[in-house]
């Protein structure tokens, strides 16, 4: 309904967006910047930040700039099934049929490592998001794993991202294995004021926007009401322009986004 409201060929605020169209500011690009070092260096890296701040974006910008050729991407959320579970997907991942005990399928995920990189020519890239929610157990079986020839040899990327509390559970003493094999940390920021204000227009602009539907005091009112999270930025503008179309407005107000935010939760 908004869309044809306000002349927008798709929707500007969706999470559907290629890649290469991701809105870079300055802490994506420092992100972006810190992938681009653990790439070169391989070994084990770790993103963190709030719900909705974009790592997943981050992740998948970095996964899109990798040469298909020469690196494979396996992206994989923490879910609730069991160890082996997860273990079989990684085999899945690396073309693999998964075998049935543990220690043997252990040893399946190192061989295929070492097959792709020191044979094939291809690094294999393990991310792996909403670690937060691992056990202990689970992370001290990541730090055996990823555990090549006593870290002599270093044929992966391993990146783990979650909520800001993955880096304090990571730093507990039962951990600490894993914890000390980190080559990268990062963790995301909010974006500033301005950044904001720069993100919307992109989004608007992507989806064939020629003017500015936002006024000064609505962008404000987005900024503050957001705290600079593009999750709740993409939320607030949503719920901002349905209201907008509704009401017939073609100017969206501060008004119109303090209820946009209420419709958001926020």
């Amino acid at each position: 309904m908004y869309k044809a409201f306000y002349s927008l060929s798709k929707d500007p605020f969706s999470k559907e967006f290629l890649a290469s169209d991701a809105f870079s500011y300055d802490n994506f690009r420092e992100a972006i910047s810190r992938l681009g070092y653990l790439k070169k260096a391989r070994g084990i890296g770790l993103i963190t930040g709030d719900s909705g701040i974009g790592k997943t974006t981050v992740l998948r910008s970095f996964a899109h700039s990798l040469e298909p050729n020469l690196y494979r991407v396996m992206y994989t959320p923490m879910a609730s099934g069991t160890v082996m579970d997860f273990y079989r997907e990684l085999a899945l991942c690396l073309g693999e049929e998964p075998r049935y005990r543990k220690v043997d399928l252990f040893h399946q995920i190192q061989d295929a490592c070492i097959e792709l990189y020191f044979k094939r020519g291809i690094t294999p890239v393990f991310i792996l998001d909403e670690m937060q929610a691992a056990k202990p157990s689970f992370l001290n079986d990541l730090s055996l794993l990823f555990n090549f020839n006593m870290d002599a040899k270093l044929p992966f990327i391993l990146i783990l991202s979650g909520l800001p509390h993955l880096g304090t559970k990571l730093s507990l003493n039962l951990n600490r294995s894993l914890d000390s094999r980190i080559v990268m940390r990062f963790e995301m920021e909010p974006m500033n004021h301005d950044e904001v204000n720069n993100f919307v227009v992109s989004r608007l602009e992507y989806a064939g926007v020629t003017r500015m539907i936002f006024t000064e005091n609505a962008l404000a009112a987005i900024s503050s009401v957001s705290r600079g999270i593009p999750r709740l930025i993409c939320n607030i503008c949503t719920h901002a322009l349905i209201q907008g179309a509704v009401s017939n407005s073609q100017v969206i107000d501060e008004e119109i986004i303090k209820t946009a935010a209420i419709e958001a939760g926020l």
